[in-house]
């Protein structure tokens, strides 16, 4: 199945100067890596890329070492197997690329799915942080026909799907109502990034496998266990993920905290970039890592 082209899609791809492609986990990663200081991961969620932080990482940049990669499947980065695309799966192979930069993140940063991979990989001690932020955490099951949900499973084994969804992609205006309908509304520049993933079933089949092989019911039982200061900062506009599990998922850790605000999306990292990326410094900066 069609894959992105680096030569193609991302011919101009956000921040393609600090662009790089390495070799881990038998895969063969795109990862950007940009700044100076105490390194810093940014993980971005199903469906997206590296260009989910395009306006937030270079910010970051004027203090930390910003590591961002494309997760397994996603944008530039391989396929793995089927089981490499599981939440144990993708955050082993997330460690992996971390160790072969040789790097020791003291701040990671998830949003969505992967605020999931970052507390997966600290509480399989993968990697020992000493702040996870979570950007409306898709961390709890969702039932129904959300993320996540039995629907990706069948939907995956479904060989035609991923071409279907890509083709439907192309149709006017389509990519912009399916990224509206999680409460975001952001520029024509990130909606053209999005299509452009969207239009390619390689990108849509690494979405649909990632949501069939997750299973999240685990997860929240082991907050508990985290020893990492975790801050859940939920948006009160998100459609995706409901803005009150940060808040019950903060009982639930010791060293937790919860952040609700005022407005936003599931995307409030495209929408507010400078107010995330201010807010990721200061949280830093507070917890001692800066």
């Amino acid at each position: 199945m069609d894959r992105p082209e680096w030569n193609r899609q991302g011919r101009d791809w956000p921040n393609r100067e600090a662009s790089r492609f390495v070799s881990a986990a038998r895969l063969r990663w795109h990862v950007q890596v940009m700044g100076q200081g105490p390194a810093l991961l940014l993980l971005h969620g199903t469906g997206a890329a590296s260009h989910s932080w395009r306006d937030v990482a270079p910010l970051l940049a004027r203090r930390f070492t910003v590591i961002v990669p494309d997760l397994p499947g996603h944008g530039f980065t391989g396929l793995p197997h089927p089981e490499g695309m599981s939440l144990p799966g993708m955050a082993m192979r997330v460690a992996a690329l971390v160790s072969e930069l040789g790097s020791a993140p003291r701040v990671v940063v998830g949003h969505s799915a992967g605020a999931a991979i970052a507390l997966q990989m600290a509480l399989d001690l993968r990697l020992a942080p000493g702040l996870i932020i979570s950007l409306n955490g898709a961390i709890k099951p969702i039932r129904g026909a959300g993320l996540f949900s039995p629907l990706a499973k069948l939907l995956f084994l479904n060989p035609l799907a991923p071409r279907l969804f890509s083709w439907r992609a192309q149709a006017s205006g389509a990519t912009e109502r399916l990224l509206r309908g999680t409460g975001s509304t952001i520029d024509a520049r990130g909606v053209a990034l999005y299509e452009r993933l969207f239009r390619t079933a390689g990108h849509v089949e690494a979405t649909l496998g990632m949501m069939a092989a997750w299973d999240l019911d685990d997860l929240p039982r082991r907050i508990g266990q985290l020893k990492p200061r975790l801050l859940l900062v939920a948006a009160a506009g998100d459609r995706a993920i409901p803005p009150g599990d940060a808040a019950e998922l903060a009982r639930r850790a010791p060293l937790a905290e919860a952040l609700l605000l005022p407005s936003g999306g599931h995307l409030v990292h495209e929408e507010r970039p400078a107010e995330i990326a201010a807010l990721i410094i200061d949280k830093a900066a507070a917890s001692g890592l800066l």
